[in-house]
């Protein structure tokens, strides 16, 4: 069977698995989470009793959260594309670095913004929470800005770390703090990955258009029926 990613709706982390598993080219399925009622349920928490999105089941039914552990799944099966590199490698190192500042700094200086935007919070604690969030995210984007040393891609050559990094960097459009254009590497990154074909397709995935995959993508499947395979695994 081929491997179902579970992707949260709107705009979630998740973007960066799809693009992912577009450039890697084996078959796939993807199931749409509605966040945050589908993805609180029961039905979704017997995938991720966390949660949140996105969960892989691989094609022999194990299930797998967390965006750093899928993408390193998928990058142990993406070595020969250059997408990652083998273990105990320098490339390897690299990877799982950048992988974690993404994972960590970068995703994690959203979360005051976040929070604001989704308890509704107002006045002096909502100010304080978009002040605490902007600078922390303008020090993201300043330290991802000297990580990335004027290259291309964040480690030279495009990596499974870029397609985290643009379902992430998107989030401004959500959280007006920081220019990109401050960050001229960063934003040079950013159009070039907005034109590649798998962003363009996991856009398009995410607002329910019709989308054509340069990958190998099967179509949609509905949470009961992945669920029902799970059962029949079990």
């Amino acid at each position: 069977m081929e491997p179902i990613l579970f992707y949260g709706v709107p705009s979630g982390c998740s973007f960066g698995s799809i693009v992912a598993l577009e450039w890697l080219g084996e078959p796939y399925r993807l199931c749409r989470i509605e966040m945050p009622a589908v993805v609180q349920g029961e039905a979704y928490r017997r995938l991720n009793p966390v949660g949140e999105t996105p969960t892989l089941m691989t094609a022999d039914d194990r299930l797998i959260s967390e965006s750093m552990a899928i993408l390193n799944h998928l990058g142990a099966r993406g070595i020969d594309q250059r997408l990652a590199f083998p273990q105990s490698t320098h490339g390897f190192d690299r990877l799982n670095q950048m992988l974690a500042f993404l994972n960590t700094s970068f995703f994690n200086a959203f979360s005051p913004l976040w929070y604001a935007l989704e308890h509704g919070i107002e006045g002096a604690e909502r100010e304080v929470l978009r002040a605490y969030g902007a600078a922390k995210v303008a020090k993201a984007h300043a330290d991802l800005e000297a990580m990335l040393g004027g290259r291309d891609w964040l480690l030279g050559d495009r990596t499974l770390a870029d397609a985290y990094f643009i379902g992430i960097a998107r989030w401004t459009k959500y959280h007006d703090v920081v220019d990109r254009r401050d960050y001229p590497g960063l934003q040079r990154l950013f159009e070039r990955l907005e034109a590649d074909p798998a962003v363009r397709f996991a856009h398009a995935v995410e607002r329910g258009e019709p989308a054509r995959s340069t990958g190998r993508f099967l179509g949609e499947i509905g949470l009961d029926e992945a669920l029902g395979r799970l059962k029949l695994a079990a």
